[in-house]
């Protein structure tokens, strides 16, 4: 009924601030200046002003100086709405008025008078107008504010100095109140404690040492702020993912684990959050924190039951063995009242239960998936994707429901969702291509979405060839380039072309379609229709092979670069294709966690390698002309992160070249680098070229030793170790102002051994048709094939093809990267990759499981004998 009764309100004109004008509002803002001040008045119009700019409504800089001095006059009064009003409207406009520190003393005053409902709104907008060079003058006042026996003034003070330490330089003036901030974490308040402890690790989170310390301390302890509890959980988190001890022998794991017995609901669950999300835990350690959600389940309160299942259906993605238990509680929750605990219910089921109960729990949840909102329609699109791939022979059943969701209204990336997860049954299952196929091409007859439309188009002319009846498809393809836009009818030109490439029977059909094609009105989809014409006319099969069948991955961004640097200077050689480096078309298969990418925010991301295609952002030192980059590894960590300098190293390497960059990152307050080298000892076989030395780094900034290599001539076996040192001058100086004290001393810092591995100078490549080219290459490639054994590990076959696909830098084709069902016994993985030099590789591991052990049978394939015997090398 609430709902009802606003949206009467709105259309009576409920809402008084609807259709404001800037101008108008602005001209009544003058009455701040009436004496004496009519507070009701002023009130309604401060109201006005925090509207608009509340909803996007932008000030220029001499109005909104204008208005803020007009207020400034309502100080004389003494109504408390209007005052607080008045804070209010300091803190929206301190960002855009000039010279608003005018009110400094004013604030000062009310945040140390003796009126309560003034100090802790004063103390938030006196922090927001001041800056750092005036922190000083305030600093006496905060103190005392932390410490306040009113908690709201304490909370206060504590949030707003968490908002000053986003200044560095502020932080340091911040860190002065420690004592207080201590005192302060003692509070018997629930919310002073919680803001306490959040300040105190903002402050100390560049320190490993320090957090670790604070965390131990607390852990022993029993805080009374369920929210400082449930903060002090993530902090051990943050540290557990780190340790490399055992699970059960943490101290860490153990306090985590206790709070699944606290009083707090809150507290409970968030143990169990943390739980469940850690890497590496496994059933045993989880079966606590599941029995705590199937508890949640059967909760009165919606939102525990919301939270509970919603998280157990996170779990049921990796661990749906240890969900079973929970199977009883789920069923239950599919008659839930709200929708969306219904439809997490069953995609949990769908990830846990068996075959037979597959076409239930599908004509359960249609009867209500128009019912709930895109975000849990996804969920749903995930649930099926995994059932797709664990039983297979559902595919049928499973394909037909997404169509009728693919029908059905719905945004861009709900669409999408279910676009790919059909996509992917198509790459898993042969047997589901041709209804997959059907039902996009159905599919595509209505999209309004122009890329989605697109990667459809896209995937018809690489997979609809390869079907029992292609034919089918062509009337769908060419139907969207009589109907659609450019762009898409720029794509079903492809597509068409990829038909009569790989489909001698509609070979000549669609060279006639194309050159109707020719005459299109928009000159990408005439440019593409005459190339594709010209091309397939010539018979030349390697071109047509090497444009339409088995398209070369050429970065695109360096070809745009090159053939712009061709068209102004023409005297230059011709473009050869075979010399720019490879586009890698497949995502990395060892990311760590996006947790892990935050541990220390003193350490900056690497550079996107696309900006350094052509070499461009490195060094250009005289003599070397390394050509084209071919590829950038991931950084490799040289020194631990709690470290007092903070080095990882990544590798471009060149076709010839290897670019050894070093980021260094100082997190030492108290000391300044100057003159920064890296000595490295170089093995045998490379050559020392050059080094750019970095001039100085300063706390808590990240400067870059670039060392110039060549890889030893003649040979593909450049796998390497070389010793590093890095060299330096060490400048102490004030933590506060920055200033050198002392001339410096030299001095020497030992690193992590830089290793050279063949993953390093590896492009993973993901080709469609891996299965013709393994048997293409049989004939005229070097084959080389040895067997190996590696230990059997807790996560069974799925752990060993992470781990071949890491050690030899290849891309999965064909989804064989997945093992589908976990529990198999023995899994073939197809590999495709590019050397260094461009030269192409070719893998299959068949892989069968024993006792303690899996054995791998490993044969490469490869144009360059030496290639084929270095990878399989990689793994003996």
């Amino acid at each position: 009924m609430a709902f009802k009764r606003d949206k009467k309100e709105e259309e009576d004109g409920g809402n008084p601030y609807q259709n404001l004008e800037k101008t108008s509002v602005l001209q009544e803002a003058r009455t701040f200046n009436d004496t004496p001040v009519n507070p009701r008045k002023c009130t309604h119009i401060l109201t006005k002003i925090l509207y608009m700019i509340n909803q996007g409504e932008q000030l220029g800089t001499a109005e909104a100086t204008e208005t803020f001095f007009a207020m400034t006059k309502l100080f004389q009064s003494r109504d408390i709405i209007l005052r607080r009003m008045v804070y209010l409207g300091i803190k929206e406009l301190s960002g855009i008025a000039e010279d608003v520190i005018i009110v400094t003393s004013s604030l000062t005053k009310d945040m140390t008078g003796k009126e309560d409902t003034y100090r802790a709104a004063a103390i938030r907008a006196l922090c927001s107008i001041t800056d750092v060079s005036m922190l000083q003058t305030i600093e006496r006042y905060m103190k005392q504010a932390i410490v306040d026996k009113n908690p709201g003034i304490s909370s206060a003070a504590l949030v707003s100095c968490l908002h000053l330490c986003k200044n560095t330089s502020a932080t340091d003036i911040v860190k002065r109140s420690l004592n207080e901030i201590q005192e302060a974490l003692n509070s018997d308040n629930v919310m002073v404690q919680y803001h306490a402890l959040g300040l105190l690790f903002h402050i100390r989170k560049t320190d490993r040492l320090a957090v670790t310390k604070l965390v131990a301390k607390l852990t022993k302890i029993n805080m009374k702020s369920p929210f400082a509890v449930c903060m002090l959980i993530r902090m051990a988190c943050k540290l557990l993912e780190e340790e490399t001890i055992p699970r059960s022998e943490s101290p860490l794991f153990e306090f985590v684990e206790s709070c699944i017995r606290h009083k707090s609901e809150t507290v409970v669950y968030e143990a169990a959050h943390a739980i469940v999300h850690l890497s590496g835990t496994g059933a045993r350690h989880l079966a606590p924190a599941v029995s705590v959600l199937q508890l949640f389940c059967s909760s009165a309160k919606p939102t525990l039951r919301f939270a509970a299942v919603r998280t157990l259906n996170k779990v049921a993605m990796e661990h749906p063995s240890t969900v079973t238990a929970c199977n009883l509680d789920l069923e239950n929750l599919i008659s839930d009242s709200n929708r969306s605990v219904a439809t997490l219910a069953i995609t949990t089921l769908l990830k846990t239960g068996a075959e037979a109960s597959v076409d239930r729990l599908m004509k359960q949840i249609a009867t209500f998936v128009n019912e709930i909102s895109d975000e849990f329609k996804i969920v749903v699109v995930q649930a099926i994707r995994a059932l797709c791939s664990k039983f297979p022979r559902k595919h049928t059943v499973l394909m037909n429901f997404l169509s009728g969701m693919l029908r059905e209204e719905g945004g861009l990336e709900y669409k999408a969702s279910i676009a790919d997860t059909i996509i992917a049954i198509i790459e898993e299952n042969p047997e589901a291509k041709e209804i997959g196929l059907a039902h996009l091409c159905e599919f595509i007859e209505d999209c309004e979405h122009t890329s989605l439309t697109v990667r459809i188009l896209h995937l018809l002319g690489k997979e609809g060839p390869r079907t029992k009846q292609p034919s089918r498809f062509i009337r769908f393809i060419y139907n969207r380039v009589i109907l659609e836009g450019a762009v898409v009818r720029a794509a079903a030109v492809g597509a068409m072309a990829k038909y009569a490439a790989n489909c001698a029977m509609l070979h000549d059909s669609i060279k006639v379609l194309l050159k109707r094609c020719c005459l299109d009105v928009d000159d990408e989809v005439r440019d593409r229709a005459t190339f594709y014409s010209q091309l397939l006319s010539s018979n030349n099969r390697q071109l047509i092979t090497d444009y339409l069948s088995e398209p070369m991955h050429i970065s695109l961004p360096v070809l745009e670069k090159t053939c712009q640097d061709y068209v102004l200077n023409p005297t230059k050689e011709r473009i050869n294709l075979n010399e720019l480096p490879v586009d890698i078309v497949v995502k990395n298969v060892s990311q760590e966690p996006a947790r892990k990418q935050n541990v220390d925010n003193a350490v900056k991301p690497v550079e996107a390698i696309v900006e350094n295609v052509d070499g461009q952002k490195l060094p250009s030192l005289i003599g070397l002309d390394a050509g084209k980059l071919f590829c950038s590894s991931e950084p490799s960590m040289l020194t631990e992160l709690e470290t007092e300098y903070v080095v990882r190293c990544i590798k471009h390497i060149f076709n010839h070249h290897l670019v050894l960059q070093f980021e260094i990152t100082n997190t030492l307050d108290d000391q300044i680098l100057e003159d920064i080298s890296v000595a490295l000892d170089v093995s045998e076989g490379f050559q020392y070229l050059n080094e750019f030395k970095c001039p100085s780094i300063k706390y808590q900034e990240t400067g870059n030793v670039y060392v110039y290599l060549k890889f030893p001539d003649d040979s593909v076996d450049a796998i390497a170790s070389f010793t590093a040192k890095m060299k330096f001058i060490v400048k102490d100086c004030d933590p506060l102002t920055g200033e050198v004290q002392d001339d410096g001393y030299q001095e020497d810092y030992r690193l992590e051994d830089v290793e050279m591995t063949l993953k390093d100078q590896m492009l993973k490549v993901k080709v469609g048709n891996w299965d013709s080219l393994w048997e293409e290459a049989k004939s005229v490639c070097f084959e080389v094939q040895e067997t190996f054994a590696l230990p059997l590990t807790s996560g069974g076959l799925s752990d060993t093809v992470s781990q071949i696909i890491s050690f030899l830098g290849m891309g999965a084709s064909n989804n064989s990267e997945n093992v589908h069902p976990p529990n198999k016994s023995s899994h073939v993985v197809n590999l495709a990759g590019m050397m260094r030099g461009n030269c192409k590789v070719l893998a299959q591991a068949k892989l069968a499981l024993s006792e303690n052990s899996v054995t791998i049978q490993l044969t490469v394939r490869s144009m360059d004998e030496r290639v084929a015997e270095l990878v399989v090398s990689t793994l003996d």
